[in-house]
């Protein structure tokens, strides 16, 4: 989506969860081992925060399930899930901020700082939906938590179901384009060859020879990613 910077008072927020072996990325195991999908999991977080890192804000917070580690760049604020399932986590994220706000998760590596910029003044929310029913990112110009909570989340139309919630409202709801989430080695393999000068990539090339069976990693990959800043 083509659009104007957000205004100085806008909130960017990432959910995510310390990407330690067994607790995230579980899904890619098989194939990959618990250490190589957490490896792959800090990959897609890192990526994620420094595209954030290059879009103006007033704040850039991240929501965090764990404890930072060094792959979390200088700028943001950190603060602690609360409990409970995701929607209600969600809505914690929201409701401490004020002023619009723009929430993103860790498992779209590709996102961009051109993708995270919104008009604020186009539209009341903004929905990114995620290839898999879910979505990938939530704006809201009026943080309202009582949007998210009692949403069914990891299902198959989570996204609908979030999407008609903002309708229903009667917001003014824009579309974002659509991602896909890296939930199994196909998505891996997928997203790798979307955007080859990503970390997440050159991390997923390394595993070449673990994610193969869902896809091979094309020559196209071998692009090195030396000179990204760190």
């Amino acid at each position: 989506m083509t659009a104007s910077a957000p205004p100085t008072d806008a909130t960017l927020l990432v959910i995510a969860k310390q990407p330690l072996p067994g607790r995230v990325k579980t899904r890619l195991v098989p194939p990959c081992t618990h250490e190589q999908a957490a490896a792959l999991a800090e990959a897609a977080l890192a990526d994620t925060l420094h595209a954030v890192l290059m879009v103006p804000a007033r704040r850039r917070v991240l929501v965090l399930d764990g404890q930072p580690g060094p792959w979390l760049p200088g700028g943001f604020d950190v603060v602690p899930q609360c409990g409970g399932p995701l929607d209600e986590r969600l809505a914690a994220a929201f409701a401490a901020v004020s002023g619009p706000a723009l929430l993103v998760g860790m498992d779209t590596p590709q996102v961009t700082p051109d993708l995270l910029t919104v008009d604020w003044q186009a539209a009341d929310a903004f929905f990114g939906p995620a290839a898999d029913g879910g979505f990938w990112a939530l704006g809201l110009r009026a943080p309202d938590p009582a949007l998210l909570r009692g949403v069914p989340m990891s299902t198959s139309d989570t996204g609908a179901v979030q999407r008609a919630r903002l309708v229903a409202a009667g917001l003014r709801v824009a579309d974002l384009p659509e991602l896909r989430d890296v939930d199994t080695a196909a998505d891996a393999v997928a997203v790798a060859r979307e955007a080859p000068r990503t970390r997440f990539a050159a991390r997923a090339r390394a595993l070449a020879s673990v994610l193969s069976p869902a896809g091979p990693l094309e020559d196209t990959l071998t692009e090195s990613v030396l000179g990204r800043t760190a």
